[in-house]
């Protein structure tokens, strides 16, 4: 009797390690950022409450929590909309991905510098090749929409050739605002009243508007990659442009795999089920009201029509100055290069011509 209570012990005890499992890993990002101290916690409650378990995991941000969905379908990742339209081709395209949620979330693209000629995104597109570019860690969110900035625009700010990344954001702000030629690029919730922004106010440097047709016009799946934005500000002694923060920013987004990647059956379903599920969720469920974020995001507001199309008129304006000078620059290497082939040529294929 007791060998057969042992057997039956033995073979539950396998069957319950071969059942899917139902537990959902989130990826999120640092431990102390947003997506993990707020955003996640706020999603794992809700999940809890209709009986799927689920953890928060950290990471180094966008372009990890791809890859790891990537690996594994079944997890979901918190990222920005436009690392995704970045690097989803690096791991099958976004039909490999299933983008669950996008609350009007979004993080702003902060564009610092200590020189004070740059007043728009045109004048540092049209110096980016003898800028030097100071970015936080290459593997974060900030870095990659750098990286995802020169792609769209190979003609402007792709052009930039001097760039190296410091230890973390504040490490970059405080090289970038040392020197007088550099720039930096940061992602974050618009928040100009936290310390970041005081350490950019106690060392001289500004905000530049990261605000530009070409930025404006990206789609990713139908989904608009960037928005004009404004937030209000108290302190204003350190901005060219009055009471107000005015920049891009990106949708944050919540992405799993595609059900379709999932071979078991019930894992499948149970996939689809949770999407399902987070999707019914109501917006104030995720975003906790007494969190620092869902104050930030009742201030900050869509950048109006006229507005918009006054910063875009800035950074065209700096664009068209810069292409007589550009293009003559242009036409001066067109003709060293034909000098330095007709030098290389043999003799008597000149004296043939």
């Amino acid at each position: 009797m007791r060998f057969w209570s042992t057997a039956l012990i033995t073979i539950a005890a396998i069957a319950l390690a071969a059942a899917p499992v139902s537990a959902a890993e989130i990826n999120t990002g640092g431990e102390s950022g947003a997506y993990h101290s707020t955003f996640c916690p706020a999603l794992v409650n809700q999940l809890n409450q209709i009986g799927k378990q689920s953890d928060c995991v950290t990471s180094a941000g966008s372009g990890e929590n791809l890859r790891r969905v990537a690996r594994n379908p079944r997890e979901l990742g918190y990222g920005q909309l436009d690392v995704f339209a970045l690097e989803a081709d690096l791991y099958g395209g976004e039909e490999a991905f299933e983008i669950v949620r996008s609350d009007d979330v979004r993080e702003c693209v902060f564009a610092v510098t200590r020189n004070r000629s740059y007043t728009n995104f045109g004048e540092i597109a049209v110096n980016a090749d003898r800028l030097r570019f100071i970015l936080p860690p290459q593997a974060s969110g900030s870095a990659k929409t750098f990286e995802y900035l020169r792609k769209i625009d190979p003609e402007g700010l792709g052009r930039a050739r001097n760039i190296i990344n410091a230890t973390d954001t504040d490490e970059a702000i405080r090289m970038t605002l040392a020197d007088e030629d550099a720039v930096t690029f940061f992602v974050q919730f618009p928040d100009p009243e936290n310390e970041r922004f005081r350490t950019i106010r106690q060392l001289n440097g500004h905000i530049v508007p990261v605000v530009d047709s070409i930025i404006l016009r990206q789609q990713v799946g139908g989904r608009t990659v960037y928005y004009a934005k404004q937030t209000p500000i108290s302190q204003v002694k350190w901005l060219n442009l009055g009471r107000r923060v005015v920049t891009v920013c990106t949708p944050l987004i919540l992405f799993t795999g595609a059900s379709e990647g999932i071979t078991d059956t019930q894992q499948r379903t149970e996939h689809r089920q949770m999407v399902l599920n987070i999707r019914a969720m109501r917006r104030e469920e995720l975003i906790p009201r007494e969190s620092p974020v869902a104050r930030i995001l009742e201030r900050t507001r869509q950048l109006s029509a006229r507005a918009r199309y006054h910063f875009q008129e800035l950074s065209l304006t700096a664009r068209e100055r810069a292409k007589p000078f550009l293009e003559r620059m242009y036409r001066g290497a067109q003709h060293v290069v034909r000098v330095m082939i007709l030098k290389a040529r043999p003799p008597e294929y000149i004296e043939d011509q």
